[in-house]
């Protein structure tokens, strides 16, 4: 009798594929209990198999209770709703390109592992001894409450200092209208959770922050995605979008685009607003790169808006700790109240302590130095992660007038996915252009912060990588 494989490296049959196909789509909640399963015909014919094929999984569902039969009306789902499995809610990708995956990677990352694609600055580069003197002085501060929990809105002092700093990038916004939140994402998930429900939809950018992927199949929306220029979205493209699929929010970035360095021009901005007013689109705008630009502030939407359809997040993990857990989001004044009420619900209160501690950081001279140095050194870095892209063959979609990251194409058609897959197995991590987006068009790209990208050892693995995906064909 011949060895067999355990059934869990079998290749699956088509009438188990049939099935994980819609156990999947119930464990993400596209199929809820009650709802009525395709036909056989019409799902035979979207899968590609026979209607024998898709009655067999069907009586097997129905055998194990997941389905149940109703004479002359069809098959639906049975029994509660089932828990939400996150990562079945998206399309299976192999691990380096899966949003998820790439998220856990970099967090319970090796310390030797190279990761020019990362999203965040070397330890090295932030001010550490900064914050050294702000916690000394917090922790001697005797009239401040270190035990307690903070005010529903958050900590007074910081909210003031935060209204002054957006009103230098043109938003003019009262401290009473600053929501601290635990982080910028916070910030995005109160909003989402107070402006859309489960079916709704919200666009986003085309690339985007790849973790806002996850969290809008968390929050169980439609996700429809708009193409990008250098100077903000193509706003063509975005009218047709809104009248098409009518999303409740749009989220983007307006200065130094995370993952294209792209900054939002105010001839793009007009335009963008007075499309969002027409079909009554929200728009959330991410603003944590904010301090990175050297220059003239971008474009705000908040600021030509007054908060009037824009919300506004943002915090200071990139320019002072990853660690420091204080985000913020500004809204207009009669939506303050309900957002504050929903982070009464899920979290009672931000972090007293990591808002006194960023007041501190913020209101000491260090600050504004640390950030004059970190441009310029960014400068330099960018200067020189663009010339060795250049030199490996790769082409910047565009030349960033500032921050970290660097939006570029692999020649000769190369996969993105793959050349990572390659690049990990010499120790070092890439950010394909398919983590960012759903669409074709970022196959071929890679993302690369200059501040990481400083280690030759990140160069000399992509260029071999680069050789053998040349070498090999890329999967299917």
């Amino acid at each position: 009798m011949l060895d067999r494989p355990p059934p869990e490296n079998r290749a699956p049959t088509r009438v188990g594929a049939v099935m994980a196909s819609l156990k999947g789509r119930m464990d993400s909640r596209a199929l809820a209990p009650g709802a009525r399963l395709p036909s056989v015909r019409a799902l035979a014919t979207s899968l590609a198999v026979s209607k024998s094929t898709v009655v067999e999984a069907y009586d097997r569902l129905v055998a194990e209770g997941a389905v149940v039969a109703r004479r002359g009306s069809g098959f639906f789902v049975a029994g509660p709703t089932r828990p939400l499995v996150l990562a079945r809610t998206v399309e299976r990708r192999e691990p380096v390109a899966d949003w998820l995956w790439s998220i856990r990677a970099a967090l319970d990352a090796d310390p030797d592992l190279v990761q020019p694609g990362s999203g965040w600055l070397p330890e090295s580069w932030l001010p550490e001894l900064g914050m050294q003197r702000a916690l000394r002085d917090l922790a001697r501060d005797r009239a401040f409450r270190k035990t307690q929990y903070d005010s529903p809105i958050g900590y007074a002092p910081l909210r003031r200092q935060l209204a002054v700093r957006l009103g230098e990038r043109g938003v003019a916004a009262s401290p009473e209208q600053i929501v601290l939140t635990e982080s910028s994402t916070q910030g995005v998930d109160l909003a989402l959770r107070f402006l859309v429900q489960p079916g709704d939809t919200v666009a986003v950018d085309d690339p985007s922050y790849f973790r806002l992927l996850p969290l809008l199949n968390a929050h169980r929306v439609n996700i429809v995605a708009a193409p990008l220029t250098p100077k903000g979205p193509d706003v063509e493209a975005l009218a047709n979008l809104f009248a098409t699929h009518a999303p409740r929010v749009y989220l983007t970035i307006a200065g130094l685009h995370n993952p294209t360095g792209a900054s939002l021009s105010a001839a793009v901005a007009h335009r963008l607003l007075k499309l969002a007013e027409r079909h009554d689109v929200v728009i959330i705008e991410d603003e944590i790169f904010a301090d990175f630009e050297p220059g003239p502030p971008a474009a705000r939407l908040a600021g030509f808006d007054g908060l009037e359809r824009v919300i506004q997040v943002g915090s200071y993990s990139k320019t002072i700790s990853a660690a420091l857990r204080c985000g913020y989001l500004a809204v207009r004044p009669d939506w303050v109240d309900p957002i504050v009420d929903l982070k009464l619900a899920t979290s009672l209160s931000s972090s007293r302590f990591a808002a006194a501690f960023l007041h501190r950081m913020l209101t000491e001279a260090g600050y504004r130095r640390h950030l004059g140095a970190l441009r310029a050194r960014l400068a330099e870095a960018m200067g020189r992660t663009l010339a060795r892209l250049k030199a490996g063959g790769l082409t910047p979609w565009i030349a960033p007038s500032g921050g970290m990251f660097v939006w570029a194409r692999l020649p000769d058609g190369l996969d993105a996915t793959q050349v990572a897959r390659l690049g990990l197995r010499n120790g070092v991590a890439l950010a394909p252009g398919p983590v960012f987006s759903a669409s074709d068009e970022a196959r071929s790209f890679l993302r690369f912060n200059a501040a990481a990208s400083v280690s030759p050892r990140g160069f000399e693995a992509l260029d071999q990588a680069m050789a053998a995906a040349a070498r090999e064909p890329a999967a299917p």
